[in-house]
């Protein structure tokens, strides 16, 4: 049977600012049979994203395939002329995106959008569409089936966004499907949910796939087989159960290394020494106050949470549950409407707006997109410099030399403080958010969810930054995840939060931790696991 993707001899050009041309991509050859799915696997930079756009024909700007040939069911995408690519993109090959709520248009009803590609290649009648688009809902376990295409994007969940995802991506019946990413912002039980529709559907459908990710636990549960990508070249490739039990090149053996849970050493039980940071019945959301004293939406609902100095809290949850909002209200960016927080002894103003310089200098947060939290048009220099100048009133040479200070404290070298954050890499960004923070030389860091955009390698050398600055500082952190691993290798206490509540607090000690709500049972239960059959041995 003839290969439904051939990709020999790839090579992809990248043209920097300055002129220079640098291949990104170094000779690539690729096969994935029909109905097959292969995992991409490598960090940040590897070109896994770059392969999977070739299939479409497609480079980013700036980027230029600059020599092979890349087939799909036999047609050399590279060959073809623009109009041609787009008559295939969406009919024979899908895409689905790792940002599902960028792939749709808030202003349109779901249903429209998921049959729109069967009228722009008029592969079936309109009634024909939307039938389809219900078998699909069907197939990928989504709530109401029925009625959930006549919502809006904003009105759906983001497990079930990107189950939807998939089907506007299915419905045109191709014959490829490349995903990218499409559960890295999900948190673990909503995780397994998405795998498992997307595996059922591929399956039953015939339908062959090319699965982007950094995180071998994910791919492992749905590929026949992974390449594993850096720099632009395959280190090595074979069957998932080779490649996860039998890896053969050093790198591989590296990117599973990452994937080991570290030790961690809890610190000590604080005993009767004071709180360095407490919260008593926080109550916090959006919208007007209603009748009750309650926000329209309600997120966070009377938690209280205490926390010791140099020991980490982490709070833990699925998507919605008001774990981000609890962070934002303790750092007084949506000011709580009721309860009362107290750092140092002290109490803080719900209002950031209304701390005094050196409560918000105690407390601050690094929030989950470097690329957001960032001013791309700024130097480094002077996104350090600021909280510099308005903490610490350091200018001119003494404001540089902290900054070269700083940058060294995370990792980075110091001249990088002439370039601008649009130039940095994902982990290069996220250091100087961190950086950000420690200019302000706090007691207390709020991590929301710093690593989940980050490949398994860069966001375990994050977690170790971490710990090695704690050790020097004596710092504490409150970490914000959906990542279990990650909040299990650096926490000490961990809150699990449910539908706005917190549920159960627990704490580690060397044999581990034992969740007794059923809901936590299940949270710490749901987190992938590098074992081919795990997925299919959970109860549906």
């Amino acid at each position: 049977m003839a290969n439904l993707i051939e990709i020999r001899g790839l090579r992809v050009e990248a043209t920097t600012d300055a002129g220079r041309r640098i291949e990104i991509i170094r000779g690539v050859d690729l096969d994935v049979a029909p109905g097959e799915i292969v995992a991409l696997i490598g960090e940040s930079g590897s070109g896994k994203t770059t392969i999977a756009q070739s299939l479409m024909g497609h480079t980013r700007p700036g980027c230029r395939i600059s020599g092979g040939a890349v087939r799909v069911n036999g047609t050399d995408m590279v060959a073809l002329g623009e109009r041609a690519r787009a008559d295939i993109r969406g009919r024979d090959i899908a895409y689905i995106p790792q940002s599902a709520a960028a792939a749709f248009n808030p202003a349109h009803r779901i249903i429209e959008q998921v049959i729109e590609v069967t009228r722009i290649h008029r592969t079936m009648p309109p009634e024909a569409a939307r039938t389809r688009a219900l078998e699909l809902f069907r197939a990928l376990s989504l709530p109401e089936p029925e009625t959930i295409g006549n919502r809006y994007p904003h009105q759906v969940s983001g497990g079930q966004l990107q189950r939807l995802a998939a089907a506007m991506a299915l419905i045109g019946g191709p014959k490829l499907v490349i995903f990218d990413e499409p559960t890295t912002a999900l948190d673990v039980t909503t995780q397994i949910e998405v795998l498992r529709a997307f595996k059922s559907v591929m399956r039953a459908g015939g339908v062959g796939g090319v699965y982007v990710s950094h995180d071998l636990a994910v791919v492992a549960q749905i590929a026949d087989r992974i390449v594993v990508l850096k720099g632009g070249e395959v280190q090595e490739s074979g069957t998932t159960d080779a490649i996860l039990h039998r890896p053969a090149h050093p790198y591989t053996r590296a990117l599973l290394a990452a994937f080991e849970p570290k030790a961690h050493a809890p610190a000590a039980p604080p005993g009767g020494a004071p709180a360095l940071f407490a919260a008593e019945g926080l109550v916090a959301g959006y919208g007007p106050i209603r009748a009750d004293g309650r926000p329209l939406v309600c997120a966070v609902k009377g938690v209280s949470l205490r926390l010791a100095a140099g020991r980490n809290l982490g709070i833990v949850g699925e998507s919605g549950c008001g774990k981000s909002t609890l962070a934002r209200a303790i750092a007084g960016i949506v000011p709580p409407v009721a309860g009362s927080i107290r750092f140092d002894g002290q109490p803080l103003a719900a209002d950031g707006r209304k701390r005094s310089r050196a409560h918000l200098r105690d407390i601050q947060i690094v929030f989950q997109h470097a690329d957001t939290a960032l001013n791309p048009t700024r130097t480094i220099e002077e996104i350090l410099g600021r909280p510099l100048t308005f903490y610490h009133g350091l200018k001119g040479a003494a404001r540089i030399a902290r900054i070269e200070e700083l940058l060294e404290m995370v990792q980075l070298p110091k001249a990088l403080r002439h370039r601008h954050a649009g130039e940095l890499s994902g982990g290069q960004k996220q250091r100087v958010n961190l950086a950000r923070a420690l200019a302000a030389e706090p007691k207390l860091i709020i991590c929301d969810e710093i690593t989940s955009a980050l490949d398994t390698v860069v966001g375990a050398a994050i977690i170790e930054l971490l710990k090695d600055l704690q050790a020097r500082l004596g710092l504490s952190y409150i970490f914000i995840s959906h990542d279990l691993s990650v909040v299990q290798a650096i926490c000490d206490d961990i809150a699990v939060m449910y539908r706005g509540e917190k549920i159960e607090e627990l704490t580690q000690s060397p044999g581990g931790i034992a969740p007794q709500q059923p809901y936590s049972r299940l949270l710490f239960a749901s987190v992938p696991r590098l074992d081919p059959g795990w997925l299919d041995s959970l109860p549906a």
